[in-house]
């Protein structure tokens, strides 16, 4: 695939996401909600700390897990002030059974989220997964990384004309490639690409964060990053080098003894975040350099203007003073005093005297 210049974005319900919009943040509560009443707590701590979405999780444990004595390895935070681990090992499908809420309640988590004005969208699983997301309304639908070759559910996904979320963990650039052709071969343009690390955490070396890079100049789509790491750094990062959207996981508590939970934020930490990626957003500015007047005003404090030395009748040459340069710079600078070297004084000057502009002729 070539690359694409054109100017990436995607609308996201009544948002944008893209080139030239502020990041996009999303809260993940999909790993660590238990029940609608906690899936709801999570959302108001998502709205609360001034996120743009919150996402869930809608599987069907029973059907999509066909062996039940299936084991899933992921680390847990024993202590939290000196940061003890211990890796565990469970049932893939209990994991999985713990997040499932039943229809209803998925409607009603909906209607409380849209009070809030969080955007919603979930990962799925199935076909009926994406049916629930048309009936709810949802305008956008992911699709995991263990899906990323299933083209049958991506091109029904297409089909609804959601924004499909595509995370790419474990993906080949190929089947990245294979993946975006089949929704757009549905005629559908609202695709959003995540980069994905695996783990769980994620290990330095499988985070690989340039890959965000390569992702903006293979397709003209946000490419995003789903973090699955402590703190703040790598989502910083991924939104230096480009991510238009990051995801960042939230619990109510990282000692929680189940997957995902040991790398959230918590709810005294989540608005802190949201206000680190967008001071760095202000910090980073655009890619013109722009001097304000306040800026003018405190570089001529520290340049430098020319002085007279000796007194100058008028009519002297600038090329014929006796100068040094001095501060402040709200004179004849010394970049000026070069170009101007023929032009001449229209008055006397004392020495001492700074020369500034309505002192040359010609000027």
């Amino acid at each position: 695939m070539n690359a694409y210049t054109e100017s990436r974005a995607v609308r996201f319900g009544d948002r944008v996401v893209g080139d030239g919009q502020p990041c996009f943040i999303t809260y993940e509560a999909g790993p660590t909600h238990d029940s609608l009443e906690s899936a709801k707590a999570l959302v108001a701590m998502a709205a609360e700390s001034g996120a743009d979405a919150v996402k869930f999780q809608i599987f069907d444990a029973e059907r999509l897990v066909a062996d039940k004595k299936q084991q899933f390895s992921y680390d847990i935070l024993i202590d939290r002030e000196s940061g003890e681990t211990r890796t565990v090992e469970e049932s893939l499908f209990e994991i999985l059974r713990r997040r499932q809420l039943k229809e209803s309640e998925w409607l009603e988590l909906k209607k409380f989220s849209d009070s809030l004005d969080m955007a919603f969208f979930a990962t799925i699983g199935f076909e009926e997964d994406l049916d629930l997301l048309v009936k709810m309304n949802c305008d956008s639908v992911k699709i995991a990384s263990a899906d990323v070759n299933h083209l049958p559910l991506i091109r029904q996904a297409a089909q609804t004309g959601m924004c499909i979320q595509l995370d790419t963990g474990n993906a080949s650039l190929g089947e990245i490639e294979t993946a975006v052709d089949t929704i757009r071969t549905e005629g559908s343009e609202r695709i959003i690409i995540h980069q994905c690390p695996s783990g769980y955490p994620a290990r330095l070396p499988s985070i690989n964060l340039r890959i965000i890079e390569t992702l903006r100049q293979m397709f003209p789509f946000p490419i995003a990053y789903s973090d699955h790491t402590p703190g703040s750094d790598m989502d910083i990062a991924a939104m230096v080098l480009g991510a238009n959207l990051v995801e960042k996981t939230i619990t109510f508590d990282r000692c929680t003894p189940s997957v995902e939970h040991i790398f959230s934020l918590e709810p005294a930490e989540a608005k802190s975040f949201i206000q680190q990626l967008r001071d760095v957003e202000t910090a980073m500015g655009g890619s013109r350099r722009i001097l304000h007047p306040e800026e003018l005003s405190k570089r001529n404090n520290i340049r430098r203007s020319a002085f007279l030395r000796k007194g100058a009748e008028k009519g002297t040459r600038l090329a014929d003073l006796e100068i040094e340069f001095r501060r402040p710079g709200s004179g004849v600078q010394p970049d000026l005093f070069e170009q101007w070297s023929d032009a001449r004084l229209v008055r006397a000057l004392d020495a001492g005297s700074m020369i500034r502009q309505e002192d040359v002729w010609n000027a």
